[in-house]
C-alpha cells in the first residue's frame, strides 16, 4: 500500500498551476512578472487543501502527518521566488528593472529657448554644464539657444518638453543670468546616458561671460562688437571670420593649435605645477573687440 507524504501533491499542483499561467501568459498577454509575483498565494491553498484531504482520508485514529521534504522544499523555493516577486513589484524596483530592459537610445530636439534682450541689459552671464555647447553672436536682440539631445528612453517617451526644464533665465540690474541645466536622470544602476549639443545664440553688441564646467565650448564671434571672456571650459575651439575685429588672449593654456604663426605665445615655467603653461595673443584687424579665456587648457583657432 503507498504512503501518501504531504508534499507530493503539493508540488504536482505547484508546477501544473504554475505551467498554465505561464502558457495563458503567451496567448492572453499576461504580464509575466505579475504573473509570478501573483500566483504564489495558491501554492498555500494547495498545501493547505493536501492536508487537510490527508487528515479527512486517513483511517487512524490519531494521523500522524508525514511529509515529503523534497518536495516542501521545492514548494517552499517556488514560494520565495514568488514572494520575491511580489516585494520587488511592491517596492517599485520591479517596474525600474522593467523599465531599464525596454530602453532604447533616441536623439529629440531641445525645446527653443529665447529672452528678449533690451536695451537696459548690457551682460550676458551664462553658466553652462557638462555639455557640448556652441555660443555664436548673432544681429538678433535676444538670447536663444536649441538643439538636440540624446538619451535611453522607453516608448519614444521624450525626457523635456518645456525650454524651463534645462535653462534659467534671470535678469538683474543690468544683466541677464543664464543657467543650464542637466536633464533629468534617474540614480544609481538606473542611470542612463545621455548627450547634448546646443547652441546659444547672444546678441554682438552685448558683453558675454561664460562660466564652464569642464565641457567642450566652440565659439563663433563673427562680427563682434563687444567683450567675451570664458573661462573653464575643457577645450575651447573659436572660428574666425575675414575681416574680424578681434583679440584674443588665452592664459595659462596647455596647447594652442590652429592658424599657424597667428598666436604670440609666451612659455612660463611654474615649479609647482607640471608641465609648461602658455600666454598666447591672437590679433586681427584692429583688435577691438576683445575674447579673454581663462582656466582652459586647450584652445584652437580655425577659419570660418
Amino acid at each position: 500500500m503507498r504512503t501518501w507524504r504531504v508534499g507530493t501533491f503539493s508540488m504536482g499542483a505547484s508546477l501544473v498551476f504554475l505551467g498554465l499561467f505561464l502558457f495563458l501568459s503567451r496567448f492572453l498577454g499576461f504580464d509575466l512578472v505579475h504573473v509570478m509575483s501573483a500566483w504564489w498565494p495558491i501554492l498555500l491553498i494547495v498545501l493547505g487543501v493536501e492536508i487537510l484531504l490527508y487528515l479527512f482520508f486517513s483511517r487512524q485514529e490519531k494521523p500522524i502527518l508525514k511529509y515529503d521534504f523534497v518536495s516542501i522544499l521545492f514548494v517552499g523555493l517556488l514560494g520565495m521566488v514568488g514572494i520575491l516577486f511580489a516585494t520587488l513589484s511592491a517596492t517599485g524596483i520591479m517596474g525600474k528593472v522593467e523599465e531599464v530592459v525596454a530602453r532604447e537610445e533616441m536623439s529629440f530636439e531641445l525645446p527653443d529657448f529665447s529672452h528678449q534682450v533690451d536695451d537696459s541689459i548690457k551682460r550676458v552671464v551664462l553658466k553652462t554644464v557638462g555639455y557640448q555647447t556652441t555660443i555664436e553672436a548673432t544681429d538678433e536682440k535676444e538670447v536663444s539657444m536649441f538643439g538636440t539631445y540624446r538619451t535611453q528612453t522607453t516608448k519614444k517617451k521624450k525626457l523635456l518638453t518645456s525650454a524651463d526644464e534645462y535653462v534659467y533665465a534671470n535678469k538683474k540690474g543690468d544683466t541677464l543670468f543664464i543657467n543650464v541645466k542637466t536633464l533629468p536622470n534617474e540614480v544609481g544602476p538606473f542611470y542612463s546616458h545621455q548627450e547634448v549639443a546646443s547652441t546659444i545664440l547672444i546678441p554682438k553688441g552685448v558683453k558675454l561671460e561664460v562660466i564652464g564646467n569642464g565641457n567642450e565650448i566652440t565659439l563663433n564671434p563673427r562680427d563682434l562688437e563687444n567683450d567675451w571672456s570664458i573661462n573653464g571650459a575643457s577645450s575651447l575651439n573659436i572660428k574666425v571670420v575675414e575681416n574680424s575685429n578681434l583679440n584674443i588672449a588665452a592664459l595659462g593654456v596647455s596647447e594652442v593649435n590652429g592658424k599657424d604663426g597667428a598666436w604670440k605665445i609666451t612659455e612660463k615655467v611654474d615649479p609647482d605645477v607640471e608641465g609648461v603653461e602658455r600666454d598666447a595673443v591672437y590679433q586681427s584687424g584692429e583688435g577691438t573687440s576683445h575674447i579673454n579665456i581663462t582656466n582652459t587648457p586647450y584652445v584652437s583657432l580655425n577659419s570660418n
